[in-house]
C-alpha cells in the first residue's frame, strides 16, 4: 500500500476511534435547574442539603438556587408532596405533618425532587431506597438515592422517557 494512502487510512481510523464529544461539549450536555425555596421556611435548608446529595450523586443535571426557577419549593401543614409538570419543572410542598410525625426532612426534600427529576414512588419499605418514601420507617434518615435511582436520573436527562407521571400529584402517604 502506498505510504500517503496508508496516511490517510491511519488518519481516518484515528478519527473514527476518537470520543464523539469533547470534555467542552460534555459539560455542555449538564442541564442546570434552578429551584427556588424563598417558601420553604424552616425547610430551606433541608432542601439546600438535598440539592447538593442530587448533585454529588448524578451527572448530568446540576440543581442551583436561583430565579426565575425551575420548580419551586414551599412549606406547608399537610404531607409532603409534588406535582412534576414536566422534567425538571413543578412545585414540592414540604409539609409538616411528616416530620411531626418524626420523618427526616431531608430525606423528605431528596425524595420530593426526585419526583421533578422523573422518579416515580416505589413503596418497597427500603431505606436504602430513597423513593420508597414513607413506607421506610420512621428511623430511616437516608437521604441518598440509591444506584438505581442514580442512573434513572442520569438516562431522564440524557433523553429517556421518565417513569414518572407529569401532572399528577405525588403524595406518598
Amino acid at each position: 500500500m502506498p505510504r500517503p494512502l496508508r496516511l490517510a487510512l491511519s488518519l481516518v481510523l484515528t478519527l473514527a476511534f476518537l470520543p464523539a464529544t469533547s470534555p467542552a461539549q460534555a459539560a455542555a450536555l449538564v442541564q442546570t435547574l434552578r429551584y427556588d425555596a424563598g417558601r420553604a421556611a424552616e425547610f430551606r435548608g433541608a432542601v439546600d442539603q438535598a440539592a447538593q446529595i442530587w448533585n454529588s450523586r448524578v451527572s448530568n443535571v446540576r440543581l442551583v438556587a436561583g430565579t426565575p426557577a425551575h420548580f419551586v419549593v414551599t412549606a406547608d401543614n399537610g404531607w409532603p408532596r409534588a406535582l412534576p409538570t414536566s422534567l425538571g419543572r413543578g412545585t414540592i410542598w414540604m409539609g409538616r405533618q411528616a416530620t411531626s410525625q418524626g420523618y427526616n426532612p431531608v430525606r423528605i426534600a431528596a425524595h420530593e425532587i426526585g419526583h421533578i427529576l422523573g422518579l416515580p414512588d416505589r413503596r418497597t419499605g427500603l431505606c436504602s431506597d430513597l423513593m420508597s418514601g414513607s413506607s421506610a420507617p420512621v428511623s430511616c434518615t437516608n437521604a441518598n438515592p440509591s444506584a438505581a435511582e442514580r442512573a434513572e436520573v442520569d438516562r431522564n436527562f440524557s433523553g429517556a422517557t421518565p417513569l414518572v407521571e407529569f401532572g399528577q400529584l405525588h403524595v406518598d402517604r
